[in-house]
């Protein structure tokens, strides 16, 4: 059996509860161990799963080019960062509120996004614009899926608002969203901005995750 297919394997592992670990906690184990990315990343020292989404997304829609600048929110752990430079080689600028294990070759901002002076620190990091704005951010849940869609969609919204500001002309924006594509405010928005917008659930994605993605590309100064 080669490395790839034992990282593949479908054979569960079982989790036994200890006495103290709540049942949700438990479930979140099971599905860790049973997870063929979380082995995968563990296998090739990615530093979480998620970046196989922004691999599958790339390979679908060729967001990527050697050379771009990439501007990366909610960034942390830096998956997606690292993809970027691997993919591009390009100045790669993350920025996150919470703090960042170094990543060679990028630079870290730990910083509130929804903070306005984030924009002018953005500013000052970056001389130029960007050639692809990612986001990856999703706001804690809470258990109730009309409030986790709408802060998690009001977070894309966010990320979109930064795009528009940061990307250069024909440049790509690549942001998660919630299952339905982007409500109706954002697409128009991106509609206005953009050439081509597509939605897109990578197989990394969770089957049981409501989250997809949205691309855009072409934006329009």
């Amino acid at each position: 059996m080669s490395k790839k297919e034992k990282i593949f394997r479908t054979t569960k592992e079982v989790l036994k509860t200890a006495k103290r670990r709540k049942s949700s906690s438990t479930r979140w184990l099971q599905r860790q161990i049973n997870d063929p990315y979380v082995r995968q990343a563990q296998a090739e020292g990615k530093r979480s799963r998620a970046a196989y989404k922004i691999i599958q997304i790339d390979e679908k829609y060729k967001i990527f080019n050697p050379g771009d600048s990439v501007l990366d929110l909610g960034a942390a752990p830096g998956s997606w960062t690292e993809v970027a430079l691997e993919k591009t080689g390009g100045f790669t600028l993350a920025v996150d509120i919470l703090d960042m294990v170094n990543i060679q070759k990028a630079i870290i901002l730990k910083a509130d996004l929804q903070e306005e002076e984030s924009v002018g620190l953005i500013k000052k990091l970056s001389i130029n614009k960007f050639d692809v704005v990612l986001s990856d951010m999703a706001a804690s849940t809470t258990g109730h899926k009309s409030t986790d869609h709408i802060r998690t969609q009001a977070l894309a919204e966010l990320a979109s608002l930064y795009a528009i500001d940061f990307l250069k002309k024909g440049g790509t924006f690549c942001a998660k969203v919630f299952q339905g594509g982007t409500h109706s405010n954002l697409l128009l928005e991106l509609k206005k901005n953009f050439k081509v917008i597509k939605h897109y659930k990578p197989e990394a994605s969770r089957k049981g995750s409501p989250e997809t993605y949205v691309i855009a590309k072409g934006f329009q100064e």
